[in-house]
């Protein structure tokens, strides 16, 4: 993958601070000396102690003064961490194998090949100057540790800085391991965190002593403190230290003496749990079952029972809130709550005891199940977006329900539904890498007699994101498979969604005689069986691309602007620009560069929006030809070096269709031309160079107007481009997929 540097607006990712950091003055001097004379930093110490916060402190530090730098500095933080401070949270991550997926997703990487996700990583972070912040790794220790050497060693400019109950235990490791704040400290956060949970709170002189002495029996540990906080809402700080020191003797034998800081921690959370009334106990137990974030809906379906009627969910939400059990989130898609690990832990052992985690885990499977079906239905709708956000805030909790159904041999057919279900998220939203291990997983085992159908969908999901990466071989395998089993079973919709799919390939292949006949043949299957939805639309606007490069843009143009007004009525914005697509292409053929320009602005829009890479790369390429055609061979030539970072993260070059890559070929000799090469050469490094963020933000203002003469319009569909690149069908055996 070609290096491209990060855009000085997105040189990071750390979250916003949410309560005010209190106190660590020391140890953050420490940790940034450390960072200094060592690549590799883990902050270690007991659940509770305040690890996270204090490495996110540390890394909002290094972002700030990286910030600072001034032009033509050369040296400390702000060379050293010039692409930024990039957080991965690996505390839901249960599966080693996306270990890989997480770190990209957090540096922002989106990659369609078939290449492992960690070369990936190591390609990007191989000429980058960066911090890469690790939070709570202990569960895949030992694949984070093999991880992290190896990307140190091949990226010789990245630092990380980890936080964990044990080290990694790496060559070159400094370890840092995390005591309690001291007591000044410990009382100062006490304080803060109740005047948080109650505006009416102070500390008076009787208080003091007492409060002291809570932060003693509690050894200072910050998570212990908070929770002690928010019992300060409804307790004096004697009584609350009364009902700790009860607590202390029963699990000590009434020996005073100081604690372990685990049994301490244990303690608190413990006595928290004792504190709460029986119902919150129940949901805290049952919440536990939740991967990262969740919205009140899920807490309701899958917490709520005979024994916690639903409509006590909220109140008892609230409590825990109240007492720092629970944490409150604002998102883009609303109001979310997550729990601290070292919480969750506590209610996942209490569940467990109660003889119920099983079947807590099949509710939540299902509440995440049906979720992927309304959200798949809700794509094809004005909610596209919504479900996109959406998808993107569950994916912790629906790779938690994909394990949940793989586990279970007689449960494979859920997994496989499951798996089929999240196609628009797969292919539609930049996710190939991830969708083809679950797809991959939930195909290696024959579901129950009876269940074909969700096997069958399995199969052309999996044949779509394969194609998408380019591995045609394992793309025909399923498509093939899926179109007998449909056969078989009499399935008409898996044969329509088989025939689609063996379409596209006939279509990035140059055979368009083949892919027509095909594609066709899908849309008339797609009708009787009554089906429409944003892949029937694309099937049409691949017909269409089919027609274009045969040079019928009268027929492309026929079947195009009727998805655009079908998108239109529906709502759909994801196929539409692929629409825009095949109307940019046949405008820029009869000359009309303006209503191309416009027309893929919307495009380039509305791909960048959802994360669809193929799309987008498809349009910035077309809208270097019309940038030429315009008379500014410069931008055309920027754009075109641009592309080329584009298409290592989606695979080879426009498919290795010489249908798709006659545009840029047409671009490429007129610019070059214009320019000479050594120009035409210094204008595509510096497309090269732009952050994608950047590049769009470009693309969408379109090239500053000089008052140079047009160029002749350049002739697009294949066959009427006399003298050009590109006019005469190409020999070739392309991969890929085509648009869509």
């Amino acid at each position: 993958m070609r290096q491209r540097p990060l855009h000085p607006s997105t040189r990071g990712n750390l979250p916003s601070e949410l309560s005010g950091f209190v106190g660590r003055g020391g140890e953050l001097g420490e940790l940034a000396r450390l960072l200094e004379s060592s690549r590799l930093v883990t902050v270690t110490g007991v659940g509770g102690v305040g690890k996270s916060r204090l490495v996110l402190a540390a890394a909002r530090r290094v972002a700030e003064e990286a910030g600072r730098r001034p032009e033509g500095s050369a040296g400390g933080p702000q060379e050293r961490y010039c692409d930024g401070v990039w957080l991965a949270e690996l505390a839901s991550v249960r599966e080693p194998a996306l270990l890989e997926l997480t770190l990209a997703e957090a540096l922002g990487l989106t990659d369609h090949t078939t290449r492992p996700p960690r070369t990936v990583l190591a390609e990007h972070l191989a000429g980058r100057r960066l911090l890469l912040v690790l939070d709570g790794f202990e569960q895949l220790v030992e694949e984070t540790a093999a991880l992290v050497r190896e990307l140190l060693v091949r990226s010789p400019g990245l630092r990380v800085l980890a936080a964990g109950r044990r080290p990694l235990a790496l060559d070159g490791e400094q370890a840092f391991p995390l005591a309690p704040p001291a007591p000044e400290e410990a009382l100062a956060l006490l304080c803060a965190r109740a005047a948080s949970a109650d505006p009416g709170f102070a500390v008076t002189e009787a208080d003091r002593p007492v409060l002291v002495e809570l932060c003693a029996r509690l050894d200072g540990i910050p998570l212990a403190l908070e929770l002690a906080a928010g019992r300060l809402r409804a307790l004096s700080p004697a009584q609350l230290l009364a009902r700790l020191e009860d607590r202390f003797a029963l699990l000590t034998g009434g020996t005073r003496g100081a604690l372990p800081r685990h049994r301490a921690l244990r303690t608190a959370i413990g006595w928290s749990h004792e504190l709460c009334t029986a119902p919150e106990r129940l949901l805290w137990a049952r919440l536990s079952v939740f991967a990262g974030q969740f919205d009140l809906d899920a807490a309701e379906y899958v917490c709520s029972g005979p024994d916690l009627p639903v409509d006590s969910v909220l109140d008892l939400v609230g409590e825990l809130l109240a007492q720092s059990l629970l944490c409150r989130v604002e998102t883009g898609t609303g109001v979310r709550y997550r729990m601290l690990e070292t919480v969750r832990l506590y209610g996942a052992g209490w569940l467990e005891s109660l003889g119920d985690a099983a079947r807590l885990r099949r509710r939540h499977r299902d509440w995440y199940t049906g979720l992927a079906t309304w959200c798949e239905l809700d794509w094809f709708s004005p909610r596209q977006h919504e479900v996109a956000a959406l998808v993107e805030a569950e994916l912790a909790n629906l790779r938690l329900a994909l394990e949940c159904c793989l586990e279970d041999p007689e449960e494979v057919h859920l997994g496989q539904y499951l798996a089929g279900t999240l196609w628009f998220y797969w292919a539609g939203c930049g996710r190939l890498t991830e969708g083809r291990h679950w797809l991959d997983r939930a195909l290696e085992n024959l579901p129950e007699a009876g269940y074909e159908g969700s096997r069958l969908k399995a199969l052309w999901v999996l044949g779509y994101v394969a194609a998408l990466q380019g591995d045609t071989l394992a793309s025909m395998s399923a498509l093939y498979e899926c179109r007998d089993g449909a056969a078989r079973t009499q399935n008409p919709v898996a044969a329509a969604y088989a025939e689609h799919r063996l379409g596209c390939l006939a279509l990035i292949s140059d055979d368009m005689a083949r892919a027509g006949e095909l594609l066709g043949s899908a849309l008339e299957r797609y009708r009787e069986a009554g089906e429409l939805n944003s892949n029937v639309l694309m099937c049409q606007v691949e017909l269409a691309m089919a027609l274009a490069f045969q040079g019928d843009l009268a027929g492309a143009l026929s079947l195009c602007r009727e998805v655009r007004d079908i998108c239109v009525e529906r709502g759909e914005r994801w196929t539409k620009a692929y629409a825009l697509y095949v109307l940019a292409y046949a405008a820029l053929d009869a000359g009309g560069t303006g209503e191309a320009r416009r027309l893929l602005a919307e495009c380039v829009a509305i791909n960048h929006a959802f994360r669809d890479l193929v799309g987008l790369v498809l349009a910035v390429e077309l809208l270097a030809l019309v940038t030429v055609a315009e008379g500014e061979p410069a931008e055309a030539a920027v754009l075109q070096g641009a592309a080329e970072p584009m298409w290592d993260g989606v695979g080879l070059r426009l498919f290795g269709s010489g249908y798709f890559n006659a545009p840029r070929l047409m671009c490429q000799e007129r610019a070059g031309e214009l320019l000479g090469a050594e120009r035409y050469a210094a204008c595509a490094g510096h497309g090269r160079a732009l952050a994608l963020d950047e590049l769009v933000e470009r693309a969408l203002r379109g090239p500053e107007r000089k008052p140079v003469p047009p160029l002749p319009r350049p002739r697009t569909a294949a066959g009427r481009a006399a003298g050009y690149p590109g006019s005469r069908k190409p020999a070739g055996s392309p991969e890929g997929e085509p648009a869509g």
